[in-house]
């Protein structure tokens, strides 16, 4: 019997450089996501999307892009498949909804933005939980300070992320 495929959104850095080590850590991260029955959700863009896709793709797994119409498509992306959406709000909408776990790769304002929406949502219980990763270092000096400084609409908004700075530590927060 076959066993379906989970998908993965991975959020993160547009502007992050293949020569960057991140871009190849993401990318390794991709690959082993790949081989243990994962599939991609991304922006579909370049940088830390392009390394994900890329991973994901050499590992086995499908990935799909989530496009502004606004921006051309850009080459090379490893995707699978894309999705053009009109705007930000629908394409947050897909990579928020249509997905069994999230990836939050170093990124900037966009990517805490889609960090703070899938968080939250889940929080609230907008959405049923599922497997919410930050991964890296690159955010924990938000974190904390976010538990400090914030009025929380639920206690328990903690419980709902991960952090991880492995791959393996990765693969045990989604099992």
């Amino acid at each position: 019997m076959h066993t379906p495929r989970r998908r993965i959104t991975a959020f993160g850095s547009s502007r992050l450089p293949e020569d960057d080590p991140r871009f190849a850590d993401v990318e390794a991260l991709g690959a082993l996501l790949g081989a243990n029955g994962w599939d991609g959700l991304t922006g579909g863009h370049q940088g830390m999307m392009a390394a994900i896709c890329r991973g994901i793709r050499a590992g086995g797994g499908h990935v799909r892009g989530v496009t502004l119409e606004r921006f051309p498509t850009p080459p090379d992306n490893h995707l699978s498949e894309e999705i053009r959406s009109r705007n930000f709000f629908e394409r947050m909408q897909i990579l928020i909804e249509e997905t069994d776990a999230y990836l939050v790769l170093p990124g900037g304002l966009g990517t805490l933005a889609e960090l703070a929406m899938s968080w939250d949502l889940q929080a609230i219980g907008v959405l049923e939980k599922r497997p919410l990763i930050v991964y890296g270092d690159s955010w924990t000096p938000l974190i904390e300070p976010l538990r400090q400084s914030l009025i929380w609409s639920v206690d328990e908004a903690f419980g709902h992320i991960h952090h991880c700075r492995t791959a393996d530590e990765v693969l045990a927060a989604l099992a």
